[in-house]
């Protein structure tokens, strides 16, 4: 029987259609799985139809509705069609002539390539080069090398008239897909070694037989990095619905390799920049964990903010179908584990977490009662990234500490009166009745140390932001064995000041550590733009504070406009644009649920919907309208707020130099030269991640002065 594929390009396209057209192409499935081959194409209402003129008689149009027609891969054996695009009348059309598609005889994909373009180009790259005094860009690699990686002889030719990765852009999105990857790893300066294993390597564990260029029945089935074959119309009517269900059926081998491995023998980690799909991949780990599981073990999946678990526990319900599997994962963020735990031993008190706004005055009131005249800012650093962090218990342990990190010397001499000085604040909070969180989470790693664990594997996302003390609960909530610690982070978006080694910790994932470096949510542009926000500036990783990150091959498949940016006189005017950005995306069929407005401070948060409002556009806090499970209305919230998030398109608002960075998150150089420039770095990556919520448009504006990040990023 026929039946219709999706490639990934179509997919990432899914929600620019609106909902008459996704039933439309779900109605076209159903055709052809209801009709012989022959009646296909026969059948008048669904048109498949062979284009004059194409580049690629195998890629055919396919009518949706009176408007929008789909593109077709119609190979010349077997009965498995690919959807490749849905694009109105006559763009899908023109977009289709264009088209050739051939089979790699590496990676033995099904491949998509702009032939028409590329041959109109490549001749006028080819005369720019032969005039260059400017190396070539893959000079350093023989044709050997690359055709060892898949780069055909077509390719090859356009590769070989490259100068500069600017150029490597333009090319980019007419490759195919493999071979461009193949591509942009080199020129970021990968090894050929380093490219084989990430691109080459997972495809051919799917397949040892010789490749048939002409079979495009196998390769069909050998490309489920970028072709869903979807088997039932409730699973396909979930994925057009719920955008998010097409992870369900497409994962890269390189992400596929990691979630389904059988087994690691002990803590992983795998990274990765904004959008490398970290979070998919740990909620597969999840689902794959689920089906080892013995009686009585639970999984902990966990995270650092409220926003992200909800988000998590949608994914997981998308991803996990049965409702008595889900059951065995409790998902929280590691704070509120922390609290349960402790809540839950015997003969406990409970206990208000200290607010924020609160400490600093504790502080100031604990260092009068014992003289110490140093500011409550250094005392309640040293609390968290000294005593809380090494998990300090008493003066003598204090005064052997490592303070390696911290950037003012503290005397040996001095150090019993900050002792005491804690004490003092310690002792004020057990008298009210209050906690901070940190001293929650150090007292439930306590408890467990002496309980024991309470569960078989701990999946963590968003880890960068986790502190020591939390680190320390999450270890001693699972035995230390094969599977225990799966995590997930980015060192790239730690907004919050907490640097952790997990090396020093005891979690150990040397060896067992994978970095993804392709971006599956914004488009190139909007990566360029983002990135330049932190480009040259040191990163620690996650697994050893004293090795440097970066971002080397980071990149995505997806292009489209670069981010508009917008300077207003008055912070009305500002909000005045904003209201005509919102309009405009509106205008061109984006949903209003699809758009998320982000800003520094909740105050500007509260202006911002009122002002959408008032002009007759719904908009609700992100916080209020996750609650609720809205989807039909612009979300604004914080830039914190916004962590772990995606929109379709995305506006930052109020980037001023009085906002980014804020005076108040930023620690005083003469306090502690090391902690400013950690909280420098903080606001920087806070910008960053804030820029990356955006999928296809990315809109930036600030009244009165920029932001000095942007202008130290050429905007």
């Amino acid at each position: 029987m026929p039946q219709l594929a999706f490639d990934i390009g179509f997919f990432a396209e899914l929600p620019k259609l609106q909902p008459p057209v996704r039933k439309g192409v779900l109605d076209t499935w159903e055709k052809f799985n209801r009709l012989t081959l022959d009646q296909l194409f026969k059948d008048p209402g669904l048109k498949l139809e062979s284009l004059t003129n194409a580049k690629d008689k195998q890629i055919r149009t396919i009518r949706i509705d009176q408007f929008w027609r789909g593109v077709v891969l119609a190979p010349p054996s077997g009965d498995t069609f690919v959807l490749l695009r849905v694009m109105q009348h006559d763009k899908a059309i023109a977009w289709a002539k264009k088209q050739k598609s051939s089979i790699n005889e590496v990676t033995r994909a099904v491949e998509i390539r702009d032939a028409a373009t590329l041959d109109e180009i490549t001749p006028a790259y080819e005369r720019v080069a032969q005039a260059s005094p400017k190396e070539r860009l893959f000079a350093k690699f023989s044709d050997g090398d690359l055709t060892a990686l898949g780069i055909d002889a077509e390719t090859l030719r356009q590769a070989r008239s490259l100068v500069d990765k600017e150029q490597l852009e333009v090319f980019a999105p007419l490759l195919p897909q493999d071979q461009r990857e193949v591509l942009q790893y080199l020129a970021e300066g990968c090894t050929v070694e380093e490219v084989w294993q990430d691109i080459v390597a997972p495809a051919l564990q799917a397949a040892a037989q010789p490749v048939d260029t002409q079979d495009y029945d196998t390769a069909i089935q050998h490309s489920r990095a970028r072709i869903a074959l979807v088997t039932a119309s409730e699973e396909l009517r979930d994925i057009l619905e719920k955008p998010f269900a097409a992870w369900r059926v497409f994962l890269h081998p390189s992400q596929r390799k990691v979630a389904y491995r059988a087994s690691y023998s002990g803590p992983a980690q795998i990274t990765g920049g904004p959008g490398t799909g970290k979070t998919v991949v740990a909620l597969h780990r999840v689902k794959h964990l689920l089906g080892y599981l013995r009686d009585g073990d639970r999984i902990l999946l966990t995270t650092y903010t409220n926003a992200l678990v909800n988000a998590l526990r949608s994914g997981l319900e998308s991803l996990v179908e049965d409702p008595e599997l889900r059951e065995r994962v409790d998902i929280s963020t590691v704070d509120g584990f922390a609290n349960r735990v402790v809540t839950e031993a015997p003969g406990a008190v409970a206990l208000r977490p200290l607010m924020n706004n609160e400490e600093e005055s504790r502080w100031a009131k604990a260092a009068k009662a014992t003289g110490f005249t140093g500011s409550a800012q250094f005392l309640a650093q040293e609390y968290r990234h000294v005593i809380l962090a090494q998990d300090i218990r008493t003066l003598a342990e204090y005064e052997a500490a490592d303070r390696r990190g911290r950037g003012n010397r503290l005397p040996q001499a001095e150090r019993p009166l900050v002792w005491e000085t804690v004490e003092r604040f310690t002792a004020g909070l057990a008298e009210d009745g209050a906690r901070t969180w940190l001293q929650t989470c150090a007292e439930a790693a306590r408890l467990l140390e002496e309980k024991g664990p309470q569960y078989r594997h701990v999946v963590v996302d968003e880890a960068q932001d986790l502190h020591p003390a939390q680190w320390r609960l999450l270890r001693a909530a699972v035995p230390a064995r094969p599977d225990d610690l799966f995590i997930a982070g980015d060192p790239h978006q730690r907004i919050y000041d907490s640097k952790v080694s997990l090396k020093s910790l005891g979690i150990k994932v040397t060896g067992r550590s994978v970095k993804l470096r392709k971006n599956y949510r914004s488009t190139q542009e909007i990566l360029r733009w983002s990135t330049a926000l932190l480009v040259g500036r040191p990163i620690a990783q996650l697994e050893d504070e004293n090795r440097n990150d970066t971002l080397l091959g980071y990149r995505s498949a997806l292009h489209g406009d670069g981010p508009a940016v917008h300077a207003a006189a008055t912070e009305e005017a500002e909000l005045d644009a904003l209201v005509t950005q919102v309009r405009a995306w509106m205008d061109a069929g984006v949903g209003a649920g699809e758009i998320g407005v982000s800003t520094r401070f909740n105050k500007t948060c509260a202006k911002t919907v009122a002002r959408l409002k008032a002009v007759g556009v719904p908009a609700t806090p992100l916080r209020a309208a996750d609650a609720e499970g809205e989807a039909t209305t612009v979300r604004v919230g914080t830039m914190h707020s916004f962590k772990g998030l995606e929109f379709r398109c995305v506006a930052v608002i109020g980037v001023t130099e009085e906002a980014l960075p804020f005076p108040k998150a930023v620690t005083p150089p003469d306090v502690d030269p090391k902690q400013h420039e950690t909280d420098m770095m903080a606001e920087r990556c806070l910008l960053f991640v804030a820029c990356t919520r955006a999928r296809d448009s990315l809109y930036v504006s600030w009244s009165g002065k920029r932001s000095p990040f942007l202008v130290e990023a050429g905007v």
